[in-house]
């Protein structure tokens, strides 16, 4: 007897109206990252050394961050955050100023992105599923991660929770190695050693990040 097709886990149809084309949204909202930090970080009269002594980042790397030379990846946003004194959610999306929201397909928001720390290299796309929700303490993500052999290793405060949407995911945490099929998912403290892309060309996810 043959077997018949298994039907997909999730409506896949959904994920591709709403995840899009990524890369398609114009540039204003990727910039408002590093306008936002240089905002923060001249209202608490720092430096970018004294950033850089906060954080441990290179000064150089923080000037291309602000002149959005170099688009930050989301445990550096998170580092960069803390240092500043300001939530994580207010820096990569904004403070927002309601307290709920309900996200429609078509309301998808703006995307940002972000690089390899040479900023050469586009690491992996992502929109934000409810900037609007003011002193939010998790962060829902829609991200398009891209195959990158530069491995750049993260570990910061919160809790983080990824499912796959499609595509194969690499995830290394400390020194375990996983490949995530499409319905596979993983949740882990964020202060254990992580790297997550995608294994072949490109995946998308959905990535919740918990940081109070």
């Amino acid at each position: 007897m043959e077997k018949k097709d298994r039907p997909p886990h999730i409506n896949v149809d959904y994920f591709e109206d709403l995840t899009g084309d990524l890369g398609s949204q114009g540039s204003d909202q990727v910039d408002e990252i590093g306008r936002r930090l240089k905002a923060l970080r001249r209202e608490k009269g720092l430096s970018l050394e004294d950033l850089a002594r906060r954080t441990g980042f290179d000064g150089n790397l923080l000037e291309k961050i602000e002149t959005n030379e170099v688009y930050p990846q989301l445990g550096t946003v998170i580092k960069l955050s803390k240092a500043l004194d300001a939530a994580f959610g207010q820096v990569l999306s904004g403070a927002g100023d309601k307290p709920y929201v309900v996200t429609r397909v078509k309301d998808r928001k703006p995307v940002a992105r972000s690089t390899s720390q040479k900023g050469g290299k586009q690491v992996y796309a992502y929109m934000g599923l409810a900037p609007e929700v003011e002193g939010r303490h998790m962060e829902p993500l829609i991200v398009r991660l891209e195959a990158h052999a530069e491995k750049e290793v993260s570990s910061h405060d919160g809790e983080e929770f990824v499912y796959v949407i499609s595509g194969v995911v690499h995830l290394e945490l400390g020194e375990d190695h996983y490949e995530l099929q499409p319905g596979d998912s993983a949740y882990y403290l964020s202060q254990t050693p992580h790297w997550i892309t995608a294994k072949d060309e490109e995946a998308t996810i959905l990535a919740v990040i918990y940081n109070r």
